[in-house]
């Protein structure tokens, strides 16, 4: 639990929605990396490297920002702008929405990055599809809590890109002094989800780490999220050093089974 890879394979019944023996060259995310192509996406008009992140502004915690729905300047393809229903609870009647390949698309524009339009469906397709698998792992530490996750909600969150948590950082100081045996790149994206839990009303962080895994040897991208509740609570620190327990002893149980 925690970290957990999702891949174009099936993995427990998850599937990426990309078929990417489908996609021509051109058109496939390149390996082991964000869906957005920061290399060419940055601005034209400055040298500097913008930090890899979610093309959604996020930056505080007003839940989804109101992106339009009209085709960008010099747009020179129609993108649909239906909103693709999540399965997480906003509230005890409504769930969030994903935004639309259009608003998608206009939130790069307005960041500046030049994307190519024919790719923006598959992009949107990444990113949601991120964000349930994201959210089936939050779940799982929920069922640690209470019995009645179905009715957990996603109360707000807020985007993070480029600023690292203590637990990135302490994975990038590892690989930088064991580069052969720990990921030497830093999350692609962070994400600080509030959760509210059913009947209590408790909210509780969870922090979310992007990362680019390597590639499958068909070149399929594969990314990694590493979902944990932030430790800011005693109940929180409790959960965290229990699970981390019990791995160690399922761990030493099958080395000494083996």
């Amino acid at each position: 639990m925690g970290q957990s890879v999702s891949t174009s394979k099936s993995t427990g019944g998850a599937q990426c929605p990309v078929d990417h023996n489908s996609l021509k060259p051109a058109s496939c995310p390149t390996p082991a990396q964000c869906p957005v192509d920061h290399q060419n996406n940055s601005p034209s008009s400055s040298s500097t490297q913008k930090p890899a992140e979610c093309p959604v502004d996020h930056s505080s915690l007003n839940q989804m920002p109101t992106l339009s729905q009209q085709p960008s300047p010099n747009q020179t393809i129609t993108l649909p702008t239906a909103r693709t229903e999540s399965s997480i609870l906003r509230d005890g009647s409504t769930k969030w929405d994903y935004p639309s390949p259009q608003q998608f698309y206009n939130a790069l524009v307005r960041k500046g990055w030049e994307t190519p339009e024919e790719h923006i469906e598959t992009m949107v397709e990444i990113h949601n599809f991120l964000n349930e698998q994201a959210w089936q792992e939050v779940l799982k530490w929920e069922k640690r809590a209470t019995d009645n996750t179905a009715d957990v909600e996603l109360a707000r969150f807020k985007g993070r890109p480029g600023e690292l948590s203590p637990k990135a950082r302490f994975w990038l100081l590892a690989g930088w002094l064991f580069p052969s045996r720990f990921n030497t790149e830093p999350p692609f994206d962070r994400h600080d989800w509030i959760v509210r839990r059913p009947g209590s009303g408790e909210e509780v962080r969870y922090v979310i780490d992007y990362y680019s895994a390597p590639p499958d040897p068909d070149g399929s991208p594969v990314f990694s999220l590493d979902v944990r509740p932030a430790l800011d609570s005693f109940a929180s620190m409790k959960e965290r050093i229990a699970l981390a327990t019990e791995e160690v002893w399922a761990d030493f149980r099958e080395t000494k089974s083996s």
